[in-house]
Order: structure tokens, then C-alpha cells, then sequence
């Protein structure tokens, strides 16, 4: 008997495809979702954020200083760390640049948001086709340009050694209060992500291998799915 996931394959005339958004028809059936390129992207940007929280909490409290020995000292942590903002800006915003279309929200978030009750429960079934990305995945997406932006920002006010002399020190105090909510915040997002990440069963591996079993795409993410068998996006057997 065929799975969801076979018979759409077997409607489309195979077509060698390469790279991203294609359908490898196995067995078992499997779907690229990201190339390396955007895999180490992603990474970097894991990894900076981090870092920024690590040396952000060594630097919020005293209790916390200890932290600052895992970049050897208090002096280099107040200097690594805005450095390693600039990594994740500029990591980050290639990301941006490449899917922030697929990631405008529309008809489908909304009833997807709506039913988020069958979403939690696993009810599949009754929830509208989707597209590459879902409403929580896009709200990460946007939570997290904003307040990449709010951080860089207020960052860059509060960066003594380099802008200190172009804003007054109560506006720097305002800046370091709206950077640590904006670090809270954004931690708050990231621990949602990495969450939904590992609750999604089959999830990590679009980020790991860069690929997703045919079943994953089928249940989560049809109308991707269908689009990419509908354009012939299909390899051969391997």
C-alpha cells in the first residue's frame, strides 16, 4: 500500500533536481528543506546567540560573573561580546534576505493560529494545507528580526569604546535597559524554538542532514509538499 507521501511522487514524471526543495524518492522518500549554505547560516547564528547570552548574563549581575571566565576575563567578555553581535546581525539578515517572502504570513496562519488547540493535540487532519513555513514558525521569524534590530541598535548607543562619544549617558542607560528586554525577549523566542524544534518529532534533522522524510513534509507541510511535485522537483532512485 502507498503512503501520502509515495503517491504524490508517483503522479510526476521523474526530473533530476538539485538543491533545496526537492523530493528524493528514496526508498525511503526523503525532502531536501535546506542546503548547507543556510545549515551553517543557521548555526552561526545559533551559536552567537549563545555566546550573547552567556556573556550578557556574566555582565548583567554580579552573581553571574563567574561566566566571564569562560572568555577569559571580565575585560574580554565587555569587549567580545558586542563583536559578537555584529556575527549574529549580519548572520542572521542573510537568513532575512533569503526567506523572508516565504515567511509573510496569510489566509492559512490565520486558521492555523485559530486551531491552535488541534496543533498541541497532534490533530493534523484538521488543519489547513501549509506552506514551507507555519504561523508559529513565521512569528519566530519576525520576533526575532525585531529584536535583532532593537538589539543591534541599542547596542551600538550603549558601545562605549566605539560610539560613546555620540550619545549622553542617560540615553545610554535607556539604551542598556531596552537591549536587556530585548535579550530577554529574544532568549524567550529561542528556547520556544529550539522547544517546538524538538517536540516536532523529525524537525531537527532539516537543520542536522538538511532533510525530512516524506511523511514529515506530507503532515506538516502539504502544500510545500504538493508544490514541489507539482514543479517536477523530483530525483530519481539513488
Amino acid at each position: 500500500m502507498s503512503t501520502p507521501a509515495n503517491t504524490a511522487s508517483a503522479k510526476v514524471t521523474p526530473a533530476k533536481v538539485g538543491g533545496e526543495d526537492t523530493i528524493r524518492r528514496g526508498p525511503p522518500v526523503e525532502v531536501v528543506r535546506y542546503g548547507p549554505g543556510k545549515r551553517i547560516n543557521h548555526w552561526i547564528t545559533a551559536i552567537s546567540l549563545i555566546l550573547l547570552l552567556i556573556s550578557g548574563l556574566a555582565m548583567f549581575h554580579p552573581s553571574l560573573f563567574f561566566l566571564t571566565e569562560l572568555f577569559g576575563g571580565g575585560q574580554t567578555t565587555r569587549w567580545i561580546h558586542p563583536w559578537i553581535g555584529v556575527v549574529l546581525f549580519f548572520s542572521f539578515f542573510i537568513l532575512f534576505a533569503q526567506l523572508w517572502k516565504l515567511n509573510l504570513p496569510n489566509r492559512d496562519d490565520v486558521q492555523w493560529a485559530s486551531q491552535i488547540g488541534d496543533v498541541v493535540a497532534g490533530n493534523e487532519e484538521k488543519l489547513p494545507e501549509l506552506g514551507k513555513y507555519n504561523a508559529g514558525q513565521k512569528f519566530i521569524f519576525w520576533g526575532m528580526a525585531s529584536l535583532i534590530i532593537v538589539l543591534i541598535v541599542t547596542g551600538i548607543m550603549a558601545w562605549e569604546q566605539y560610539f560613546g562619544q555620540l550619545t549622553s549617558i542617560p540615553t545610554q542607560r535607556i539604551a542598556l535597559l531596552v537591549h536587556s528586554l530585548a535579550a530577554v525577549a529574544i532568549i524567550l523566542i529561542f528556547m520556544l524554538h529550539v522547544y517546538a524544534a524538538i517536540w516536532t518529532r523529525g524537525t531537527i534533522s532539516a537543520m542536522t542532514r538538511g532533510t525530512v522524510t516524506g511523511g514529515w513534509a506530507w503532515r506538516h507541510h502539504r502544500k510545500w509538499f504538493k508544490d514541489m511535485a507539482g514543479r517536477g522537483r523530483i530525483d530519481p532512485a539513488e
